[in-house]
């Protein structure tokens, strides 16, 4: 029995309302541009939106003209998707709470992760959307996902409850020494102003 090896997500797509509601949302609140539509070929009753979320995968949604947006919140069910989390650059997310206060949208406000930060609001209808913001950069040539194993590891190690700032920057070492070739034999650190 072999494995059926993934590389990563291809697209998501969402059933949506009317057209014009899914275009104000992805693209007119979250700057994806929307870059592809074509009629649902399972559904001739419905089109197929394409946006661009900006990591060169696609968010898509099945609209229908005789559907009108509904705020009640989505299931939370067993087999359903809790939330869709898409990722923003610090500066972007500093600036999330004016940006959907200036609209009246209702937001959690920032989220202390740990190891990102998020903010988490519900779309049009009643989707949640979770806006997140890492708070470290792997070093290149290694992955989030390499940063955070290695974060993990660390912090069961020492017991912690929680990743923290501190095991992703110690993660962060580990990577760079293991990942990057050195001159030097020891590379141990040092204080080179000599205190003691």
């Amino acid at each position: 029995m072999r494995k059926i090896q993934s590389q990563g997500v291809h697209h998501i797509t969402l059933v949506g309302a009317d057209r014009q509601t899914s275009i104000d949302f992805w693209e007119g609140l979250l700057g994806m541009p929307f870059v592809f539509e074509q009629p649902n070929l399972d559904n001739a009753n419905e089109s197929h939106l394409y946006f661009d979320p900006g990591d060169g995968r696609l968010i898509t949604i099945f609209t229908n003209e005789e559907r009108k947006p509904d705020p009640k919140r989505t299931s939370t069910d067993i087999g359903c998707v809790h939330h869709l989390a898409l990722s923003v650059s610090r500066a972007t997310f500093q600036q999330t709470v004016e940006r959907l206060d200036e609209r009246g949208i209702r937001h959690s406000g920032p989220k202390d992760r740990g190891f990102m930060d998020s903010i988490y609001f519900e779309d049009p209808l009643g989707f949640l959307i979770e806006l997140a913001s890492y708070r470290f950069e792997p070093p290149a040539g290694v992955s989030y996902g390499e940063v955070m194993i290695e974060a993990h590891k660390i912090r069961v190690a020492r017991g912690d409850y929680n990743i923290a700032e501190i095991h992703l920057a110690d993660a962060i070492e580990n990577l760079t020494r293991t990942t990057r070739r050195s001159l030097s034999d020891d590379r141990s650190p040092k204080d080179p102003y000599g205190s003691t």
